[in-house]
């Protein structure tokens, strides 16, 4: 009886540690980690968050680019990082719920190594084809790629990444053959597509919605459940006859596992907070992509949980490997 006191004991002084540590947090400035280069949406994302959860949390949050490896250093860094509150990391889907799939020597495992805070972002991939191309809708291009197996490439910004991955998420569903063109980035893909040396691309608006409007690329779908504000002409991929073909690229914020629950529902509760900010997501909302309202700590865990799902079914039937 005597042993039993002191363990109810314990635990009881472990948990008002606990939650003593949680009130006092934060005490000192955060870390937030990007594991991309400085420069572009993904960097100006992560900052204009970051600064209005500074301002609503009271300390300072320092952005910290961390590149390389597709994602995987500054990942690795953060889900290595004290389970504290204080280093917080962008995830995105690439280090999250694909590489995994790709990768064989991945020293973390983003389900058991992180916790889940909040979503950020979305934006539906379109699937693009030059101006000049025959197909005027995807109906064609789907019908003349089963007539004709292997004749038609598409390009992608590399092999593994979501551009990537997506579209033989498409090929799977619509039951086609493709040949697939792998290209350092999205910009030499599209100058390619642009160019006629490829037949077909899959990516996100901030890279196509220049090119269509200027009516040098044409869009076929876009690639979500419903269709996108800025191309309302455009079906959706589900429109279109293929339902479980989404290509969304998300982002979020999630810290290493272990942090204690109530420091980890009061950053889900500031990231919350600054996406309900006009001024933080109205830019960002220009270039279409659409703020993850209310996807915060369980729902976003399940959210990945199902994407990691679909990613690794997606690789696994397409073969695809990198080490």
């Amino acid at each position: 009886m005597i042993r039993w006191m002191r363990y109810l004991l314990a635990m009881a002084l472990c948990v008002l540690s606990v939650n003593a540590f949680a009130q006092a947090w934060p005490s000192r400035p955060i870390t937030w980690i990007v594991p991309y280069p400085a420069g572009g949406v993904t960097d100006a994302t992560s900052r204009a968050v970051a600064k209005r959860v500074s301002e609503i949390l009271g300390t300072p949050v320092s952005v910290e680019n961390k590149a390389g490896a597709a994602g995987m250093i500054g990942t690795e860094q953060g889900v290595r990082a004290a389970p504290d509150g204080y280093t917080v990391m962008y995830i995105s889907p690439g280090p999250v719920v694909t590489n995994p799939h790709l990768y064989k020597t991945m020293r973390y495992d983003p389900l058991k190594d992180m916790t889940f805070v909040h979503g950020m972002f979305a934006s539906p991939a379109v699937l693009v084809v030059p101006a000049s191309s025959p197909f005027k809708t995807l109906a064609e291009l789907v019908d003349y790629a089963k007539r004709n197996p292997d004749k038609l490439n598409f390009g992608s910004s590399g092999s593994g990444t979501a551009p990537h991955i997506g579209m033989e998420i498409f090929r799977l569903n619509a039951g086609i053959q493709m040949t697939h063109v792998p290209y350092k980035g999205s910009a030499p893909a599209l100058t390619d597509l642009i160019g006629g040396r490829l037949d077909l691309v899959l990516d996100y608006p901030t890279s196509v919605m220049p090119h269509i409007q200027s009516g040098r690329l044409r869009a076929l779908a876009v690639m979500s459940d419903k269709r996108f504000g800025f191309l309302p002409d455009v079906p959706s991929i589900a429109e279109a006859g293929y339902p479980n073909a989404a290509a969304i690229a998300w982002t979020g914020v999630a810290v290493p596992a272990g942090t204690p629950a109530p420091i980890v529902s009061k950053l889900s509760a500031a990231i919350r907070d600054a996406l309900a900010d006009p001024a933080v997501v109205g830019p960002f909302e220009k270039l279409g992509a659409v703020v993850l309202t209310g996807m915060s700590e369980d729902k976003f865990r399940a959210f990945i949980v199902e994407d990691y799902a679909r990613q690794g079914e997606a690789v696994r039937r397409a073969g695809i490997t990198l080490d």
